[in-house]
């Protein structure tokens, strides 16, 4: 079985800027991974990804295994193939989006209703696992149980416990050795039961580790001293994933305490009803006062819409409905995000990162 393994190449305090290698392949860290949900990031394409400096596109469990179905993917020679990417590729076990729907739960597995068509399917560990062996991403995660916020300790713990249960169920399933599989940790936000996950999680002897249910309707505050809590008990060779974050002060933070990788849907979410992520923060570009003006979405920004396309094109393209405008600035957006992660690299590697942190934290603290 190849193990994911991560060089570190340089240290400032607890972030780490390292080289993850991988069996088809190796990515740099910090990184952001864009979100491509049913096989493509909304309104981007691979060609796309390959502009934007993608390292990393993810594909959801959930929405593949009910259309196409996870044995087409396969036919196609897996989920990177067949959105016609070369990267890497991670898809993540579903769980997130099963957990949303209310199903029902036991130790084995969990039942529950395609929001499609209303059919009924039963997910385990063993056909969470199967499921993205077919679908052929790099990395694959285990299914895990994300309690709701707030949750009482009795139903955070119970989690934890079925998580545990899971993800050795699923360490003993998984079979393609070209295929990285990940362990997650839960908790929720105790810091005791953060650290008796990740104690739990790491003893399996994972690929990497998922740091999940978090980002889920807390305070930063409050997702913070979790997260450090399960990041003291996993291993420093091994990737370490922050699932679900993409908010630039929660990523920054979340370096600094020595977290490797994220993913986040909230670039192209915002950039599909106006808003763009820019060095001076958010920016609502269907404001009027944008009507004239011929200034980039961010002038420190060298992605192809800001050296190209003024606010003033943008916000008249939202005016008349015209679909270019999302896909405009939902490519800003993840553009954006990867060169924040490739200054947060640099800054660690010439031993900036204090600085860094501080300027991006005095635009995106209160964001």
């Amino acid at each position: 079985m190849f193990k994911a393994s991560t060089t570190i190449s340089a240290t400032d305090g607890s972030a780490r800027a390292g080289i993850v290698s991988l069996a088809r392949g190796t990515y740099t860290t910090p990184t952001f991974m864009p979100v491509g949900t049913r096989g493509a990031i909304k309104y981007l394409s691979a060609e796309d990804y390959e502009r934007l400096g993608a390292q990393i596109v993810l594909g959801n469990t959930y929405h593949l295994m009910l259309r196409p179905g996870a044995r087409t993917v396969a036919d196609f020679g897996g989920v990177g193939r067949f959105a016609g990417w070369q990267g890497l590729t991670l898809t993540d076990s579903g769980g997130f989006q099963v957990f949303s729907l209310a199903p029902d739960v036991d130790d084995d597995g969990v039942t529950f209703t395609s929001t499609y068509d209303g059919s009924k399917h039963r997910f385990t560990p063993e056909s969470a696992v199967e499921t993205q062996e077919l679908l052929g991403a790099d990395i694959q995660m285990a299914l895990d149980v994300c309690p709701p916020l707030p949750s009482s300790d009795e139903v955070v713990g119970e989690a934890l416990r079925r998580t545990a249960l899971w993800a050795a169920r699923a360490r003993a399933t998984h079979q393609r050795t070209d295929q990285s599989l990940f362990g997650i940790v839960q908790g929720g936000i105790s810091e005791t039961m953060r650290r008796e996950s990740a104690r739990q999680i790491s003893a399996m002897s994972f690929d990497g580790y998922g740091i999940g249910g978090l980002s889920v309707g807390e305070t930063r505050e409050q997702m913070l001293p979790a997260l450090a809590a399960a990041l003291a008990e996993l291993p420093t060779d091994q990737p370490r994933y922050l699932m679900g974050v993409g908010d630039p002060a929660s990523m920054i933070e979340a370096i600094a305490l020595g977290v490797d990788q994220f993913d986040c849907v909230m670039q192209t979410r915002l950039g599909r009803h106006g808003t763009a992520l820019t060095s001076q923060g958010r920016v609502n570009l269907k404001r009027a006062e944008f009507v004239s003006s011929d200034e980039a979405i961010d002038t420190t920004c060298s992605c192809m819409v800001c050296e190209r396309h003024s606010r003033g094109y943008i916000r008249h393209l939202f005016q008349v409905g015209e679909p270019t405008a999302s896909r405009l600035v939902s490519y800003h957006n993840v553009a954006w995000t990867i060169s924040l992660m490739d200054a947060a690299r640099r800054a660690i590697l010439d031993s900036t990162f204090a600085t860094f942190r501080r300027r991006v934290l005095d635009t995106w603290a209160i964001a």
